[in-house]
């Protein structure tokens, strides 16, 4: 490997949702630069097909390939789902998924082999966790549900509305009656309405949140290639954020969960990059 150690890891996702995760990278490996890239102009990706998500995630690489990253991070369960495999033959970078590092914590977790999971149609139809549990345990028995309102409710900022306890209410009495102990949250999106969650699942059900488990399985990735960053960044802006539309509602959405204050975001021409 000759990438820089001291480069940034790039982080993308189809809007705001990977800010968890970004925002685990930074608790965690507060060390490591990032730059974010958010789809804001083509979310949701969870309806959309497999090919539209590759060609969308492919240019997305393209264009942090162009600010010399050395790794990167698709902290998005649709995209991990549908494009990472793809993506990993055609970019010659380290590039890690949000689904793996969850799975192995919920098939620890879980004590009845009863595991729920919650995220887009295009990740609960791919049946991409089911897989990865089952990989590690055959008798575990994965139980999938779409939750598809949930990421425009995140997007309008209504984490503690009535509104969205009512809807993950609904979803949520499936899984209940299936009476799984473990619940993966998996869409990156879900971490910022994780206690409506918990409410409605009640304190016996182990939430599984994939952006940790993502950071830690980041820090050990750039330990393993010899590519953690050796020294606390200087740089005035440590992290970079970009995204295809609404910059400003963007930056605002940001300010408001991460440790750090998004000063700038710029809008790009993410079609640029096809290629």
């Amino acid at each position: 490997m000759t990438a820089d150690r001291e480069a940034p890891v790039g982080v993308f996702d189809s809007g705001v949702g990977g800010l968890t995760v970004a925002r685990e990278i930074m608790r965690n490996l507060p060390s490591e630069k990032i730059v974010y890239f958010g789809d804001t102009a083509r979310v949701p990706y969870g309806n959309k097909s497999r090919e539209t998500v590759t060609r969308f995630s492919r240019q997305i690489i393209r264009f942090l390939q162009e600010q010399n990253v050395k790794a990167i991070v698709i902290a998005c369960n649709t995209a991990s789902s549908f494009a990472l495999d793809t993506l990993e033959k055609e970019f010659d970078l380290p590039i890690l998924g949000v689904i793996e590092a969850g799975a192995k914590v919920a098939a620890a977790a879980t004590v009845n082999g009863r595991v729920g999971v919650i995220g887009t149609e295009g990740t609960i139809q791919s049946r991409i966790h089911e897989t990865y549990l089952k990989g590690i345990d055959r008798k575990i028995t994965v139980y999938g549900k779409a939750c598809p309102l949930f990421v425009p409710l995140v997007e309008e900022g209504w984490l503690h509305d009535p509104v969205t306890v009512e809807v993950a209410s609904r979803y949520l009495q499936e899984l209940k009656d299936k009476d799984i102990d473990t619940l993966i949250l998996g869409c990156t999106h879900y971490p910022l309405i994780r206690s409506t969650i918990g409410k409605v699942m009640g304190d016996t059900v182990r939430l599984v949140n994939p952006a940790y488990e993502t950071a830690l399985e980041l820090k050990s990735l750039l330990a393993k290639l010899d590519l953690e960053s050796t020294q606390q960044s200087q740089e005035e802006f440590p992290y970079r954020f970009f995204v295809s539309d609404l910059a400003e509602k963007f930056q605002h959405f940001a300010n408001s969960i991460l440790p750090y204050d998004v000063s700038m975001t710029r809008k790009i021409d993410i079609e640029r990059y096809e290629g």
